[in-house]
């Protein structure tokens, strides 16, 4: 492990940029972090490269706006003890690729309504394949999960980890403008178009950490397709908006990612607010600059139906309560008391997208599903 990684002045300035700067898709990605951060594209992809290998990143790959290809869920289970949810949490992780982040977090408040929803995942399908309820009853089956709760995003507001931006953020720190409220789209592709998207789901591996355009070489190689038809198609996803941002993904948990961003303690965020105020509430929250991800959501009746929720991360558990505490100021002040609200902190998280392969499913389904009586 190697503090000094982090502490290099250029390394934080690259990062800064590099998490969550470059939306859309870049034929050159790392010449345009070069140029951005003021680094020769060489500088820039030694190192990343010495970064990927120390683990203080966890992956660098184009991002795909989940909730723009096939839809998803945020799910909440309740499981009947501890080791139950060591348990759940393990068999996730290694046996259920379509669920992505896979996290078990402790309430602040014990006694509020849904406490003993300890693990949270992500879900997302590949299309035409089972619904998401079903597949959860499939999970709840293996993992002996008493109850789960499907929370899917009626609106988005933000999804820009940037941690090393926001380390030091004083609270109530507002960004210029509010972000407005985007629902969840799904466009047609062809066929062209899948196979060209699905090609860049996957993180970039060590031997493609190349200069220029040498990036995607091998990936439009493996679909037997000119580099020029490649990019023009890949440039068109950005515009129909299923195509997110070139990212450099921050392993904030490891312990110099920590000292550097200030991410030693993560807590999801909600909010019960008056029926008709979702979109105003959701849109002031997430204009404030700490919040990562913000979110209305729908389904959440174990924990009193909060509809908006969001991931703030700080250097302590008073760093995140002084951020909540300003955001619950503001929308008291603009008319917006919240009926309630409440604080998840994240203790065991694993970070991962979700698997999007048919046929993967298919195999899933035939070792996994229980059989039919």
């Amino acid at each position: 492990m190697s503090i000094s990684l982090m502490d290099d002045a250029a390394n934080r300035r690259l990062l800064t940029v590099a998490e969550d700067r470059l939306n859309g898709f870049y034929e050159q990605p790392f010449a345009e972090l070069a140029f951005r951060c003021e680094l020769t594209e060489q500088e820039v992809l030694h190192r990343l490269s010495a970064m990927l290998q120390e683990g203080l990143i966890r992956n660098i790959r184009q991002t795909l706006p989940g909730n723009a290809l096939t839809p998803g869920c945020l799910v909440a289970w309740q499981l009947p003890n501890i080791p139950a949810l060591s348990f759940a949490y393990d068999w996730l992780i290694e046996h259920d690729p379509f669920s992505g982040h896979v996290v078990i977090r402790e309430p602040d408040d014990p006694s509020a309504p849904g406490a003993s929803f300890r693990l949270w995942t992500t879900l997302r399908l590949p299309e035409q394949t089972r619904s998401l309820a079903t597949h959860c009853h499939i999970l709840a089956h293996h993992i002996g999960a008493l109850h789960f709760s499907l929370m899917p995003v009626v609106g988005m507001f933000r999804l820009s980890v940037g941690h090393m931006r926001r380390a030091g953020l004083p609270p109530g720190t507002l960004d210029d403008t509010a972000p407005p409220m985007r629902r969840p789209t799904t466009p047609t592709l062809t066929e062209q178009q899948q196979r060209v998207l699905n090609s860049l789901r996957p993180p970039l591996q060590l031997t493609e950490l190349l200069p220029g355009h040498a990036v995607w070489q091998g990936r439009a190689a493996a679909l037997d397709m000119p580099l020029q038809t490649y990019l023009s198609c890949a440039r068109h996803l950005a515009q129909l908006g299923v195509v997110g941002r070139f990212a450099v993904v921050l392993n904030h948990t490891h312990p110099a990612a920590q000292h550097a961003a200030g991410t030693s303690e993560a807590a999801l965020l909600m909010w019960s607010v008056p029926p008709g105020k979702e979109e105003e509430a959701g849109s002031l929250c997430a204009r404030h600059a700490c919040m990562t991800h913000c979110y209305y959501r729908s389904g959440a009746v174990p924990f009193g139906n909060p509809q908006i929720m969001g991931m703030v991360h700080g250097n302590s558990r008073r760093t995140v309560r002084s951020h909540k505490q300003a955001i619950d100021s503001a929308l008291t002040a603009a008319g917006i008391s919240p009926i309630a609200s409440q604080i998840h902190w994240t203790q065991r998280a694993t970070i991962r997208p979700s698997l999007q392969d048919v046929e993967a499913y298919r195999r899933w389904l035939s070792i996994y599903a229980p059989p039919i009586d």
